[in-house]
């Protein structure tokens, strides 16, 4: 009897236990509740953390994040305004504020993170579709890019390194995005915080006619450099050959200067010694005409000379070997 006694207690003890741990539950600190019974929600979402009673067996507890969570979309292809295809990589930042609209309508956080791709990629691709591709990876609209220093005047009138004019820039287009976005998942007791563009890339597509438009420019530039190397090169070349022809021009001018006052200086010798003595001029003449006749008088040579020519008369009484000396008939000597 006694035994029979102590099963009937700890079984009693067991169903109490199981009951009383069926009717409580624990509300954490990061957490909000919705109360169902038989599936549908029944009271307000409990949202204050501690330990809490409910119906046992017949209601179920439904724990519901109250925390800021995350949403961090796929890189996404999506065509600009100017037809010019990116990679959109997003991410967002929302919290539940209504649990029971978002119970309801989601009942978990997947549902939520599904809903919110299709919401957040929609309004993002129409936002990209309006726009400039300049307008999307520009910060601010006010910013001022840099351009090229080695750019001519003229290339800088063509445009060329310039960027398209803005009129908002990427945070006016996220702004965009998230006043668009927010507005609709609101219905789902959502609340969108705040969403930024992660990263944007060019679609594998179109790089290489961004690479081919870079090169073009840079090409242009380069052959500018080509063409001015080569002027210069041609002008430094004329430089050379007018200053060569100059200074052969002024040293040929220099040396006739220097030839001309030799020769009137030995002129003036000249005259200076003919006017002092007679002999010496005569003995000047017949050494000059013995260093003439060293030059022009040689082997086998034949000269026709006048009798009265002055390198004639020291020939008269001269007969050197091979050198044949006559008269003609006509009063010349050969």
């Amino acid at each position: 009897m006694n035994r029979f006694v102590q099963i009937a207690l700890l079984v009693v003890l067991g169903i109490t236990t199981y009951v009383a741990t069926s009717a409580t539950y624990t509300v954490n600190e990061v957490e909000q509740v919705i109360i169902t019974q038989f599936g549908k929600p029944i009271g307000e979402p409990v949202t204050t953390a501690g330990l809490k009673v409910k119906m046992p067996f017949v209601q179920e507890v439904n724990p519901i994040d109250k925390r800021i969570l995350e949403w961090d979309g796929n890189p996404s292809d999506m065509p600009t305004k100017d037809k010019l295809y990116i990679s959109v990589d997003l991410f967002a930042r929302w919290r539940i504020t209504d649990p029971l609209q978002y119970f309801l309508r989601l009942r978990d956080e997947r549902s939520a993170q599904s809903r919110l791709d299709d919401i957040l990629g929609s309004e993002t691709r129409n936002a990209v579709a309006k726009h400039e591709l300049i307008e999307i990876i520009r910060t601010t609209k006010d910013r001022v890019p840099l351009r090229d220093a080695l750019l001519t005047e003229a290339e800088k009138d063509l445009n060329m390194g310039a960027l398209v004019p803005i009129q908002k820039g990427r945070k006016l287009v996220e702004q965009e995005i998230f006043t668009a976005a927010a507005e609709k998942v609101r219905v789902f007791g959502i609340e969108l915080l705040d969403i930024r563009f992660k990263r944007i890339n060019y679609n594998e597509s179109v790089r290489p006619k961004i690479y081919d438009r870079m090169i073009s420019e840079r090409r242009q530039i380069a052959e500018r450099f080509l063409s001015e190397g080569n002027g210069e090169a041609a002008r430094i070349r004329g430089n050379r050959v007018r200053d060569l022809n100059k200074a052969q021009s002024e040293a040929y001018r220099q040396v006739e200067e220097i030839r001309g006052v030799a020769d009137a200086k030995a002129t003036e010798i000249y005259a200076k010694a003919y006017n002092q003595s007679p002999q010496a001029v005569a003995f000047y003449e017949f050494t000059r005409t013995m260093q003439s006749y060293k030059s022009i008088i040689g082997e086998n040579t034949t000269l026709v000379l006048s009798t009265g020519s002055d390198l004639f008369k020291f020939l008269k009484k001269m007969a050197p070997d091979g050198v044949a000396v006559s008269t003609r008939s006509d009063g010349d000597k050969r």
